[in-house]
């Protein structure tokens, strides 16, 4: 068995998954927690069993020690896994970045540089790629990029309607988000069975295929993707422009940023506003999808509010996706939220059927984590509405084995050198 060891490095957490890109399996994998706090919290998934550690973790090389420990102790040993690389998720790649890269110091400093374009995220991923680098030295590490799927989108979709040469000094564009999970789901989606059957019916070839891809978890991005390449998405130069998120604002009119600062709050205050106490639990006081349902459900007037403006944004979206693409031939949801929460998907679907999309009650609220249709009736040329469960680390893993394929691997090298 040929593995890839998934690393996902957040401000404060190290998540982390043992792939096996070949068969899809997920080994095992976990999360570690509350990094350089005074209370850690550590959970490794491998079988049937999971093991709980609650301990303070420093810094995430510590984190990632606690991981190579866990693998030993608990399983699988690593050393037996035939670890082929390790790959890093990385959100901002910039300009620089439009593929999976093999990691060395110039991409780390690279990176680095980036770090003005995603504060929050990009330096833990330069740390976690440092510290796994360190303690994993003999295995390649492929960063693979957010950004990169969106690399691509057409000038008049990438493009702000700025100043030109303040645009290109500051490299402001819409550089787009989410890309692995909606790379992987469009993917899918052109390849199962119930879309490829359409499009032969229909005498259309793979390229005409014209999807909208909702990503609706904590973070929430949409995107339009025609023939499997992205002609437009809901993210732009950071992750907080587009759909109505956890605590994040979405869109919001560029002069509200002023009409805040000239009010006396600070550009740092705005910042904090609009990335963490806005969305979901700036409307309602709670940012998680479940417990605005409670909420609604017990009559809260703001969390009704909350859900309902989370729900004209989507419908506006997927509207003005159809309108980019020249109609939709699949709608799908994914991620947490598009995956799990039936009503949230009947909601979008609510006032859509002048562009043919339709929901199957039954086929909708039924669970499955298989990629599924739920739209009524048997397609025909109507749009057909599915729910395909998203897998990050698949991808991740499948990306990041292509890249090692082409990198000479000392023969015998241990999986923990160095320890």
């Amino acid at each position: 068995m040929s593995t890839v060891l998934v690393l996902n490095s957040g401000s404060s957490s190290l998540k982390y998954q043992l792939v096996d890109p070949a068969s899809g399996e997920a080994v095992a994998g976990g999360i570690v927690e509350r990094i350089g706090e005074s209370a850690g919290s550590t959970t490794h998934r491998f079988g049937e069993s999971e093991t709980h550690r609650d301990l303070p973790v420093p810094d995430h090389g510590a984190a990632l020690r606690l991981v190579l420990d866990l693998f030993d102790e608990v399983g699988p040993p690593l050393a037996e896994a035939g670890i082929a690389a390790v790959g890093h998720r990385v959100v901002h790649g910039g300009a620089v970045f439009t593929t999976p890269t093999l990691v060395d110091d110039d991409v780390l400093e690279a990176v680095r540089d980036l770090i003005p374009l995603a504060p929050l995220h990009n330096p833990a991923a330069v740390t976690g790629m440092e510290v796994a680098r360190k303690l994993l030295p003999d295995l390649p590490h492929v960063a693979v990029f957010d950004t990169a799927f969106f690399a691509t989108l057409p000038p008049a979709a990438s493009t702000y309607a700025l100043d030109r040469k303040v645009a290109a000094e500051h490299g402001v564009r819409r550089y787009g988000f989410h890309g692995t999970s909606h790379q992987y789901v469009s993917s899918v989606v052109a390849a199962h069975p119930a879309v490829v059957a359409k499009l032969a019916a229909e005498g259309r070839s793979p390229d005409t295929l014209r999807q909208v891809v909702l990503h609706l978890g904590n973070g929430a991005s949409a995107s339009a993707v025609l023939g499997g390449q992205p002609v437009d998405t809901s993210m732009g130069l950071t992750p907080l422009e587009g759909l109505v998120m956890g605590t994040r604002s979405g869109d919001v009119d560029p002069g509200v940023v002023f009409h805040l600062m000239r009010g006396g709050m600070s550009g740092a205050d705005v910042d904090t506003l609009l990335n963490k106490r806005s969305g979901l639990l700036g409307l309602s006081g709670v940012g998680d999808m479940r417990e605005l349902r409670k909420l609604v459900e017990s009559g809260d007037r703001d969390a009704g509010l909350a859900l309902e403006v989370y729900l004209h944004r989507l419908r506006k979206y997927v509207g003005a996706y159809a309108a980019v693409l020249g109609g939709i031939d699949v709608l799908t949801f994914t991620a947490g939220v598009g995956e799990n929460d039936h009503r949230i998907r009947s909601g979008v679907l609510r006032d859509l059927r002048f562009l043919g999309l339709t929901i199957d009650p039954a086929a909708n609220e039924a669970r499955s984590h298989e990629a599924r249709v739920i739209s009524a009736g048997s397609g025909d040329e109507s749009p057909l509405v599915m729910v395909v469960p998203t897998n990050e680390e698949l991808a991740i893993a499948r990306q990041a084995a292509r890249v090692a394929e082409s990198v000479a691997r000392p023969a015998g090298s241990a999986a923990r050198p160095g320890d």
